[in-house]
C-alpha cells in the first residue's frame, strides 16, 4: 500500500509539474531573456489567461528585436493576434520592409493584413515587381482593320494604397480600355503595325494606376494579330439591308400595279357589258320603230348596207389573225358586196 501511495504521490507531482510548465512557461522566457527581448513570467502567464499563444508573441517579439525593430510592442502584437490578425506574417513583413528600405509602419503593416490582403507578399511585390499578362484585346482601327493585342504589364506594389486599392483584375480592365483607344484613334492598322510602342506610351499617360494598389512601371505589347475586316463587314451589312429595303419596295410597287392592273381589266369588263347591253337594246328599238311606222322596208335595208360596209372596212383595217383562212375572208368580202 505504501508503495502504490508513493506512485500516486509522484505522478500528481508530475502533473502538477507539467501544468505550471504550461502555465508558466519557463523555457520561453529563458530563450526571450537570452536573446535580450524584456518579457516577465507573469505576462507570460496571463497571455495563456487571455488566450494568447505565447510562443507566437515571443517568437514575433525575438524576430523583430533582431531585426533592429525596437519599437515593436508586446501589447500591440497580442492586439493584433486578438482581432484575428496573422502576427508572424505581418512581421516578416516588416522584417523585409525595413531591410528593402520601404517606408512600413505597424500600424499600417497590421492594417492592410486585416484587410485581407497578404502584406509580406506586397512588400515582396514592392522589391521585386509583378508581370501581369493581359488577355487578348480586340480593337478597330479608322480604317475598319480588327487589332487583336496582347500586353504584359509589369507592376509594383503600392504599399500606401494597398488598404482601399483596386486590384489586378481593374488595372487589367483600365489597360484593356486604355488599348482599345489607342487603336481606335490610330488612323490606319498599318501605322499601328509599324509603332507598337505608340500603344504603351499613350496608356502610360492615362494615369490608369490611380486609386489601384498597383503601381504600373510599363507596359509592354507581346503581339499583335491582324483579324476581321469590320469596315467591309458593316458595309456589307448595311448594302445587304438596303438591297432587302428596295426589294420590299420594289414588291410593293409590283404588287400595287398588279392590283391596279385587275382593277383596270375589270373596269373594261365592265364598260363591255355596258357595251354589249345597249347594243341588245338596239333591235328592240328597230322592232319598236318599225310598228310605230318611222323605219320603213328601204331605210332598214339602208341600215343593213351601211352596217355591212362598216363591218367590211373594220375587218380590211384589222391584221389577219394566225390560223384564220384568205378565202373566208373573200367569202365575207363578197357576201358584203351582194
Amino acid at each position: 500500500m505504501e508503495v502504490f501511495g508513493t506512485l500516486g504521490l509522484i505522478a500528481v507531482i508530475v502533473v502538477l509539474f507539467f501544468v505550471i510548465l504550461y502555465y508558466v512557461p519557463v523555457i520561453l522566457w529563458f530563450s526571450a531573456l537570452v536573446t535580450g527581448v524584456r518579457i516577465s513570467l507573469l505576462q507570460l502567464v496571463l497571455m495563456r489567461i487571455r488566450k494568447v499563444p505565447p510562443a507566437i508573441i515571443v517568437r514575433a517579439m525575438i524576430e523583430a528585436h533582431k531585426a533592429g525593430l525596437q519599437t515593436i510592442k508586446r501589447d500591440e502584437l497580442e492586439a493584433h493576434y486578438l482581432a484575428g490578425g496573422n502576427v508572424d506574417n505581418v512581421v516578416h513583413a516588416l522584417v523585409s520592409a525595413s531591410k528593402a528600405n520601404i517606408d512600413l509602419t505597424f500600424q499600417m503593416g497590421t492594417a492592410i493584413d486585416l484587410a485581407g490582403r497578404d502584406v509580406f507578399e506586397a512588400v515582396q511585390m514592392s522589391v521585386n515587381p509583378k508581370v501581369i499578362d493581359t488577355p487578348p484585346v480586340a480593337a478597330v482601327a479608322k480604317d475598319g482593320i480588327q487589332l487583336i493585342t496582347k500586353a504584359r504589364v509589369t507592376v509594383r506594389a503600392n504599399i500606401k494604397q494597398l488598404v482601399g486599392g483596386a486590384g489586378e483584375e481593374t488595372v487589367l480592365a483600365r489597360v484593356g480600355e486604355g488599348i482599345v483607344s489607342s487603336i481606335g484613334s490610330s488612323s490606319s492598322h498599318k501605322a499601328v503595325l509599324e509603332n507598337p510602342d505608340s500603344i504603351s506610351k499613350v496608356v502610360l499617360s492615362k494615369g490608369l494606376d490611380a486609386g489601384t494598389a498597383f503601381e504600373i512601371l510599363s507596359i509592354d505589347i507581346a503581339d499583335i494579330d491582324i483579324g476581321k475586316n469590320i469596315g467591309a463587314e458593316l458595309q456589307t451589312d448595311q448594302a445587304e439591308a438596303d438591297k432587302n429595303i428596295a426589294q420590299a419596295k420594289a414588291e410593293e410597287r409590283r404588287a400595287m400595279a398588279v392590283a391596279e392592273e385587275q382593277e383596270m381589266k375589270a373596269k373594261a369588263q365592265e364598260a363591255r357589258a355596258h357595251v354589249i347591253e345597249a347594243e341588245a337594246e338596239v333591235p328592240k328599238a328597230i322592232a319598236e320603230a318599225f310598228r310605230s311606222g318611222n323605219l320603213g322596208v328601204m331605210d332598214y335595208m339602208r341600215y343593213k348596207n351601211i352596217d355591212a360596209d362598216t363591218q367590211m372596212r373594220d375587218s380590211i383595217a384589222k391584221p389577219q389573225q394566225p390560223g384564220q383562212s384568205k378565202g373566208r375572208n373573200a367569202n365575207d368580202k363578197d357576201k358584203n358586196d351582194k
